[in-house]
């Protein structure tokens, strides 16, 4: 089975989730989903207060060596032991997920583009342009939602981390793109990016 790797990137609240979802539901089950969220490094030996202070939106906090694993087994058509990380703790959950590619693997992140060995793995990558404001207002919405969290601490969060870290490590990214998308992307630019992926997948039954 060919296995062909789509990186999408952008800064938190860019849209990458609602990209991945609407190209799952496009080409159903010939596409998996893969984020870079779930290597994020095990602060189990760290102490609440610690962890609390940690830089999330740096890309130290990431688990690179396991994340280029992983990837360099899926495209080989390998099935990969992923982590199972808790947001909550800032910690892995003791039972890893066993996760098999499929033909069309999306992958989303904020910093996928900035090591040019794992440049080297995709087939196609896509960087998601987004207003710093509409940014903070999907984070806002997505932290009070999914992680209980306070406005004050959210946008304070984004002052002090998100928003600097951003400008220092994400939007560089887009020079390194094959496609640079708005947010909300347009139909022709969705169009233009189904009919990439459409090219791989021998599906004549695909619109």
């Amino acid at each position: 089975m060919d296995i062909h790797l789509v990186a999408i990137v952008g800064g938190s609240g860019s849209g990458k989730t609602w990209l991945v979802e609407h190209l799952l539901g496009e080409f159903g089950s010939v596409a998996g989903r893969l984020s870079l969220d779930d290597f994020y490094r095990d602060l189990s030996a760290l102490g609440e207060q610690e962890r609390a202070q940690t830089n999330f939106d740096h890309p130290q906090a990431i688990d690179w060596p396991r994340f280029t694993r992983a990837l360099r087994g899926i495209r080989r058509g390998e099935a990969v032991s992923l982590p199972d990380y808790d947001f909550a703790t800032h910690t892995r959950r003791p039972l890893e997920k066993s996760w098999r590619p499929c033909p069309l693997v999306l992958l989303d992140g904020l910093w996928l583009l900035r090591r040019a060995a794992l440049r080297q793995l995709y087939d196609l990558s896509v960087y998601l342009e987004c207003p710093e404001e509409l940014r903070r207002e999907r984070r806002v919405q997505r932290d009070r939602r999914e992680r209980g969290r306070s406005v004050a601490s959210i946008q304070m969060q984004f002052d002090q981390h998100v928003s600097p870290m951003h400008r220092r490590f994400v939007v560089g990214q887009a020079l390194k793109a094959d496609l640079r998308l708005s947010s909300p992307p347009s139909a022709g630019q969705l169009g233009e990016l189904r009919s990439r992926c459409r090219r791989w997948l021998l599906r004549p039954t695909l619109p």
